[in-house]
């Protein structure tokens, strides 16, 4: 494992080390699990106190403290967390070169440096980008591009047509270009569409395990650069979704809708199809989406509304059961009212 320097890693964030520069650092740990060596991080007083209880040799931290320990103050902690793993627990690199197990076709283009490892397909008129890697199992259908240092992890399917840009990340099991969902009632049977279109994945995209992203009918389907998207998405036919987004696990887009940039879909949320999503709007968990969603804002529930009016019915649902109560004995009152109200029969003569 690399090892290196409070100053070292200092002057890699842009930081400043209060303490001892020449503490050497050889690993990153939360605080209940770090040890003599390692580096942890705290983003809050409570942490920072765990921080200093720990065996940790130094302390990631935002602005400047007093500790007992060395720090590394940045101006943002979690940001430096991201960066600094990687220089710890580097990815495994792949050397150059073809698998003998793999079948790549005469008329593919595959760069010199890239890794195409054990049992993967590589179909005619395919492109693979420089330092690509390919990992046991991938399928590159024909006439598919994939860009520079951009990694497919086992068991990823790319239909035909498929572009996939630099540096983008999918996982284990993504599927590429399947056929959309479209079909017409014709006679009493539902008659294909033929899905004829591709998907473009733009620069710098990562696709959780088993994300399943539609061709086009007609046309593409887009994913943003920058793009983010956890496990187990789907995304339909036609939509496109714009730059630096964020989909969490679960949710669902229907054909031909449009995100802007920036927009988060929270876990188990769906939104229909034909829609758009403004820039920098946010989906709650499980919502239900059928109309059109402003930009900046936030939407709620099933089916979704603007948080506030959400909230509110939220609210008043809470309150039904006690509603109910009363209501009924407020009708209990009025029926009483109403049958001492009511005028004596007439004694019979």
């Amino acid at each position: 494992m690399p090892a290196f320097t409070a100053a070292e890693l200092a002057q890699r964030l842009q930081g400043r080390v209060l303490g001892d520069p020449s503490v050497t650092l050889t690993g990153f740990a939360p605080a209940d699990a770090a040890g003599p060596g390692d580096l942890t991080w705290a983003e809050t007083p409570k942490h920072l106190a765990r921080a200093e209880a720990s065996a940790a040799a130094a302390i990631l931290v935002a602005g400047e403290v007093t500790s007992r320990k060395t720090l590394i103050c940045v101006p943002n902690a979690r940001v430096a967390f991201a960066r600094i793993l990687p220089w710890f627990y580097p990815e495994p690199e792949f050397p150059p070169g073809i698998h003998p197990t793999a079948v790549v076709a005469t008329s593919a283009r595959v760069d010199p440096t890239a890794h195409i490892g054990p049992l993967c397909v590589v179909a005619e008129r395919a492109q693979i980008g420089p330092r690509a890697v390919l990992m046991a199992g991938d399928y590159v259908g024909e006439a598919c591009q994939v860009g520079a240092d951009t990694r497919l992890f086992p068991g990823v399917t790319l239909y035909a047509g498929t572009q996939v840009g630099c540096r983008v990340r999918l996982h284990a099991g993504v599927v590429v270009g399947a056929d959309g969902f479209g079909y017409v009632l014709d006679g009493g049977e539902h008659r294909k569409v033929p899905q004829v279109g591709h998907v473009i994945i733009e620069d710098d995209v990562e696709l959780g395990a088993n994300v399943t992203v539609d061709r086009g009918a007609l046309g593409a389907t887009v994913i943003g650069r920058g793009t983010k998207v956890d496990n187990l998405v789907q995304i339909a036919h036609n939509v496109v979704i714009g730059q630096h987004c964020l989909l969490v696990s679960q949710a669902g887009i229907a054909g031909s809708t449009r995100l802007g940039n920036y927009v988060t879909v929270a876990g188990q949320a769906g939104l229909v199809g034909h829609i758009q999503v403004g820039d920098r709007a946010v989906i709650g968990a499980q919502s239900g989406v059928t109309n059109h969603v402003p930009a900046g804002q936030v939407w709620l529930g099933s089916p979704a509304r603007p948080a506030a009016q959400a909230k509110r019915l939220y609210a008043l649902l809470d309150r039904l059961p006690e509603m109910a109560r009363r209501l009924a004995a407020l009708e209990k009152e009025l029926a009483a009212l109403k049958a001492a109200s009511k005028p004596a029969e007439p004694a019979a003569s």
